[in-house]
């Protein structure tokens, strides 16, 4: 019999807590839960899911300081926020801080699963084998997750890194959200899935490689039809 799936829920309102148990362990998943900051981050420091469902509104401790303080520890620990809030300033927050997705609340109990299921399959497909990423002044160790621009070390995402492997890898042409979408996140093609994920990780990376990033010169976006990474090098 396959092993199941571990996963996290840190939620302090009882009647979503309890719902999220039921939904997963119906679709085959080991659940275990907490109900506010501190609980949740003792948990989730133990390193023993596969994949964390992260509450930002907790007592105690909020999600934002629980996904910094996960990520100090663990730099590919799957994780997907939770969130009343729908501003992109919040958004940017949980993702800056190295959060695999979010969905914000009420959501569809669907696509929560198919979330899940995508950041999973994900995970267990990350490539192992590394290479070096030139990106302007920026080198990127891809199996490290680290890039470094001078004396200056950048930390990057496994997310990130991913899109930027993508991107190198399909150089020659642009790449359309919702190709980086079933590629980099997992998602099938035609779900009816709607994100801000692309752009904001986008948004991410270009603050990160680029050296204006209000002007982008290696991660470009081609309107209609996507995004091309230009000027690299392997």
């Amino acid at each position: 019999m396959p092993q199941k799936s571990r996963l996290l829920i840190i939620e302090d309102e009882e009647p979503i807590r309890v719902g999220l148990e039921d939904l997963f362990v119906f679709h085959g998943f080991a659940v275990e839960s907490a109900a506010d900051g501190p609980s949740g981050l003792a948990k989730a420091l133990s390193g023993r899911f596969d994949l964390i469902l992260l509450d930002i509104m907790l007592p105690g401790l909020d999600g934002f300081a629980i996904c910094d303080r996960i990520r100090a520890f663990d730099r590919v620990q799957p994780i997907i926020m939770l969130t009343a809030r729908t501003a992109d300033a919040d958004i940017i927050q949980g993702l800056r801080l190295g959060a695999d997705d979010y969905i914000a609340k009420p959501f569809s109990v669907t696509e929560l699963v198919l979330r899940v299921q995508a950041v999973l399959r994900r995970a267990v497909q990350a490539d192992p084998d590394g290479v070096r990423l030139q990106l302007g002044d920026l080198e990127l160790d891809t199996r490290n997750l680290r890039g470094r621009r001078g004396a200056e070390e950048i930390p990057f995402t496994q997310r990130e890194v991913a899109i930027l492997k993508y991107l190198a890898a399909h150089a020659e042409r642009p790449v359309s959200r919702d190709e980086l979408l079933n590629k980099v996140w997992g998602y099938a093609r035609d779900c009816g899935l709607e994100t801000r994920t692309v752009d904001i990780h986008i948004a991410k990376l270009r603050r990160k490689i680029e050296s204006d990033p209000a002007d982008p010169r290696l991660l470009v976006t081609v309107r209609g039809l996507g995004y091309r990474l230009a000027g690299h090098g392997v």
